[in-house]
């Protein structure tokens, strides 16, 4: 970084300074002269001044501790663990003092709880209703509204979502001012009723799953500016990564008024080389220190069972390895060559499908007419691994989450599980709300007979409880590692009493 660059990363770092001063309740008033030198005319008793000098002394002494709060809310249902009341000290600190944050704790501590308690923190000492509006994951909904209804029932929520018709009687019933306290919504219908949802003036917008508003030209990110709000908090369990446009995202959400412009910040951090890219990413998280909370299970939730990866590697059926040589011996130019990256793309992707199940291509299972039978396992190294594993996991009680990448796998595999009598539940990305909601609270309810729980990634790899499982497969890893994090912590998660085993299947190409 050249020295013009240094020079004005400092004057940043200052600037932020001013927020964290705050933030940290070193804020304290400008004292007033208490009368010394008046005329004697306008003096008045020395009782009264050492009274106004004690009060100055009280407010200054209140401005700069604030609010800490030893036992949680009366309104909150439930037992809050010390770090999530600490979690709650810290969101009132941001609150008192008028900044915008991230609540990052690693996935499963309870960040929706610290929020939900804000809320009813706002509700119970400063009789603020609100309204708040929480814009998460369409799969995470019905969690938020359960939560609600469970640890802080005096909060007045609407889950807006439904077809047009249900949407319009939302709006015109329930979306009106002094009727509801908390707007729970998806980024989708964000988007779509945007010029609903501006009619308002929110008191906090809460955005769950914050890493989607990462890109400021994607349309969420433009939609969520529109909104008029007192206070912004930004949810995510995924640690922010080493991009300075991303970061530069959050960071304008946060403060437009320092971060206004996402070129003038390219320009300021202008990256030669790998060790100017960590100086500058190590001086940008200080540059967020003040407004980002982040806890780790392993640091607070000592009491958690813990958590084993095991790499399972399993060979190819022949059909699999027909299929792969195929594949190779057909693009082998675009390989040896480089090729262009989508060209490229699409060839690791027909890999793969051939990795998880040669039945993903169009023609390799026999029929029509179509059967399940032992066919459906013997022709890939995957399925046979599965079905010498889930038997095993059956007689020692335990229960399994099974996540793909692939929509058209869990169709096989859903295939599979009929085949082999054992009950199961699914979402992916087409699993509506209300069948999602109840599939979830089918797997989860005492005594459930429900043995696996087959979810796509993306879909059923954010913000679901699903505690009950003790054991989770990947059967395909995402690009993202973060995303396979995801996914694992739907069971590594507060209410977990077994220790969770992740099972993660790659293939061995011979």
């Amino acid at each position: 970084m050249n020295k013009k660059g240094k020079g004005r990363l400092k004057y940043l770092l200052q600037q932020t300074e001013i927020f964290a001063h705050f933030a940290e309740g070193s804020q304290t008033k400008e004292k007033k002269p208490r009368g010394r030198g008046r005329p004697a005319s306008k003096r008045r008793a020395v009782e009264e001044d050492d009274e106004e000098y004690l009060q100055e002394e009280e407010d200054a002494l209140a401005s700069s501790v604030g609010t800490h709060l030893l036992v949680q809310p009366s309104c909150i249902n439930g037992q809050m663990r010390d770090y999530q009341l600490a979690g709650l000290n810290w969101l009132i600190r941001l609150y008192e003092n008028g900044i915008n944050g991230i609540l990052a704790d690693e996935m499963g501590l309870g960040k929706t709880l610290q929020t939900i308690s804000l809320m009813g923190y706002l509700h119970e000492f400063r009789g603020i209703t609100g309204p708040h509006m929480v814009v998460a994951p369409k799969s995470t909904l019905g969690n938020w509204m359960n939560e609600i209804a469970r640890f802080c029932p005096l909060l007045r929520a609407v889950k807006f979502l439904g077809n047009p018709e249900e949407r319009n009687h939302i709006r015109e019933k329930l979306l009106q001012p002094g009727k509801f306290d908390v707007c729970v919504t998806s980024f989708e219908m964000a988007i779509k009723e945007k010029n609903a949802l501006k009619r308002f003036s929110w008191r906090y917008i809460i955005i769950d799953e914050a890493h989607r508003i990462k890109n400021e030209n994607s349309l969420l990110s433009k939609t969520m500016r529109l909104f008029s709000t007192n206070y912004r908090l930004l949810i995510t369990g995924t640690p922010l990564q080493n991009n300075l446009h991303e970061l530069w995202s959050l960071l304008n959400f946060l403060l437009p008024e320092i971060f206004s412009s996402a070129d003038t910040f390219d320009e300021w951090f202008q990256i030669t080389g790998e060790n100017d890219q960590q100086e500058v990413v190590q001086q940008l998280h200080k540059v967020l220190r003040p407004f980002l909370l982040r806890r780790l299970k392993s640091d607070v939730e000592k009491g958690l069972p813990p958590k084993k990866e095991i790499i399972l590697k399993v060979g190819m059926s022949q059909m699999q390895k027909q299929y792969y040589r195929g594949l190779l011996q057909k693009d082998l130019e675009v390989i040896n060559a480089g090729g262009e990256r989508k060209r490229l793309l699409n060839i690791a992707m027909q890999l793969r499908k051939c990795c998880n199940h040669p039945y993903l291509f169009q023609g390799a299972e026999p029929g029509p007419p179509y059967t399940t039978g032992d066919h459906l396992i013997e022709t890939a190294g995957k399925m046979v691994l599965l079905d010498k594993l889930l038997p095993k996991l059956k007689d020692r009680d335990s229960r399994v989450l099974i996540f793909s990448q692939m929509t058209r796998l869990l169709d096989i595999l859903e295939d599979y599980l009929i085949y082999r009598g054992y009950q199961f539940c699914r979402i992916d990305g087409s699993t509506g709300g209300q069948d999602r909601d109840a599939s979830i609270d089918a797997f989860n309810k005492p005594g459930s007979e429900k043995f696996v729980f087959l979810l796509s990634t993306r879909a059923g790899g954010l913000g679901i409880n699903l505690a009950t499982a003790d054991v989770v497969i990947l059967y395909d890893s995402d690009w993202n590692p973060q995303a396979d994090l995801q996914a694992q912590d739907r069971a590594h998660r507060i209410g977990q009493k077994k220790e969770v085993q992740v099972f993660r299947f790659c293939t061995e190409v011979c």
